[in-house]
């Protein structure tokens, strides 16, 4: 019996190279600003329309301030990026989803919330975390602008066959942990490069019982691994998270595409080409102490001494340490802390900022904190108003920015300045990742929140 892996990518080939690639059928193409515009230009210069441009949904996010969205953006780069999109969208008839629009926002909260991204699909974007949208049961990767421009033209891409691998977390996830801390743990245990080569497919117990935004949160992380993408059977709580959305099928087609939905799942014969299962007991909430998402403890842990780092390792932990000003087998509890970001296409969804109000309600920021919260679309800005947590965030001394990218990466104005931690929800802690000079820990939620009051690195249990 073929892997789920297998049934989603056999029905998408088009034709096998010998010796070569596959050409794949994408079903749906996602474009951000600063990936297309040399996929643009080549069309352009090839005198080439889109093959399928109702397949293809654009969208600033990683340019875009996120205050004063109303004004003209004062960096010179964002601004062109952002302008020259909009035209690339007008010249060639595609779906645009502009700034200031209520359909903007970060493209990996945007396609799935809009009902864009579906089971079964095969799901492509210039950008690495596109594997976020694996948690919709489809297969979605990353790809380089030069594939964009052939996806473009031709709704096809070039591909060689990953391997699969399952990964089952079973058990029942602790006090505080959530599907952030899952990711952060998968990622020490297999390392950054644990899963190159691979498609992962998430599976066990933790995983069914995660909720689809968890489930987001957890895919996205899969490229942190070395894997090609991760994704996630689709079943009631897929069905249930996409029923009545903008995009999604309606009537008759719903009742036929959920049945076609429901076949998508490995045999209980399938095999596999790797296979790893991990106890949700042995999971705590996370942080990374050093400069790649791998090198990551449990909050109450230690950072690992020398003797723990294997001889090929040391070079690169040294440094690493030395970056963040950090000491081999220091614990990391009570750290100071200058910034706190919430967002990113990894944890900027409604279910994140319920998670971060339930820590700071009633309590206060602390005063050397500086705290970005930044929704990751317009409808989770919608979600937090109507819910009323701008209110418990505000009440705590936090304000809400406007959609974005924002401190994930410094390609905007939210850079964290050079030497300060940032306790960050995003998905990379590399050197300068977040502004020349910024030392970067990842962290859930709700452990952004403990720090954010406390001013410090908190094990958010002890405020629950």
């Amino acid at each position: 019996m073929n892997t789920l892996f297998d049934k989603i990518w056999d029905k998408h080939v088009v034709q096998i190279v010998e010796d070569g690639p596959t050409q794949l059928y994408i079903d749906r193409l996602y474009c951000h600003e600063v990936t297309s515009p040399q996929a643009f230009d080549g069309m352009r210069a090839r005198g080439l329309k889109c093959f399928r441009p109702s397949q293809i949904f654009c969208m600033p996010d990683h340019n875009t301030p996120t205050h004063d969205q109303d004004k003209p953006i004062e960096d010179p780069v964002s601004k062109k990026q952002v302008d020259t999109l909009s035209k690339n969208c007008a010249d060639f008839g595609l779906t645009h989803f502009a700034m200031n629009s209520k359909d903007n926002g970060i493209i990996h909260v945007v396609g799935p919330e809009k009902g864009l991204s579906l089971p079964g699909m095969t799901i492509v974007c210039g950008d690495s975390h596109t594997s976020t949208h694996g948690a919709m049961g489809a297969v979605a990767f990353g790809i380089g602008t030069s594939e964009v421009e052939m996806v473009m033209a031709s709704q096809c891409i070039l591909q060689q066959k990953p391997k699969s691998m399952r990964i089952s977390i079973n058990g029942k996830l602790n006090k505080g942990v959530v599907a952030k801390d899952v990711a952060l743990y998968l990622m020490s245990k297999l390392t950054t490069s644990g899963a190159t080569g691979y498609f992962v497919e998430y599976a066990g117990d933790v995983v069914r019982d995660m909720s689809m935004e968890g489930r987001l949160t957890l895919c996205n992380l899969s490229i942190e691994m070395g894997a090609r993408g991760g994704f996630i059977a689709p079943d009631e709580t897929t069905f249930e998270y996409i029923k009545g959305r903008e995009y999604a099928p309606k009537g008759e087609a719903w009742d036929k595409a959920v049945a076609y939905w429901r076949t998508l799942k490995s045999g209980d014969d399938a095999v596999f080409d790797k296979e790893l299962t991990f106890d949700a007991a042995d999971i705590e909430p996370r942080i990374t102490y050093g400069t790649n998402p791998g090198m990551g403890i449990g909050i109450t842990g230690s950072i690992p001494t020398l003797d723990e780092i294997d001889e090929a390792g040391q070079a690169s932990f040294k440094k690493s340490l030395q970056y963040m000003g950090f000491s081999a087998g220091e614990k990391l509890l009570g750290h100071k802390i200058d910034y706190v970001f919430l967002g990113a296409c990894t944890n900027g969804r409604i279910e994140d900022f319920r998670a971060f109000a339930s820590i700071v309600k009633g309590k206060k920021k602390a005063d050397n904190v500086t705290a970005w919260l930044v929704p990751g679309s317009w409808l989770v800005d919608k979600q937090i108003r109507e819910e009323g947590i701008d209110k418990i965030v505000e009440a705590a001394g936090f304000e809400i920015r406007q959609p974005g990218c924002s401190a994930c990466l410094a390609m905007n104005d939210d850079k964290i300045p050079a030497g300060k931690y940032s306790v960050s929800t995003s998905n990379r802690n590399f050197e300068g990742r977040q502004g020349p000079g910024s030392r970067t820990i990842l962290a859930s939620p709700y452990v952004a929140a403990a720090a954010a009051i406390t001013g410090v690195i908190t094990d958010p249990r002890t405020l629950m």
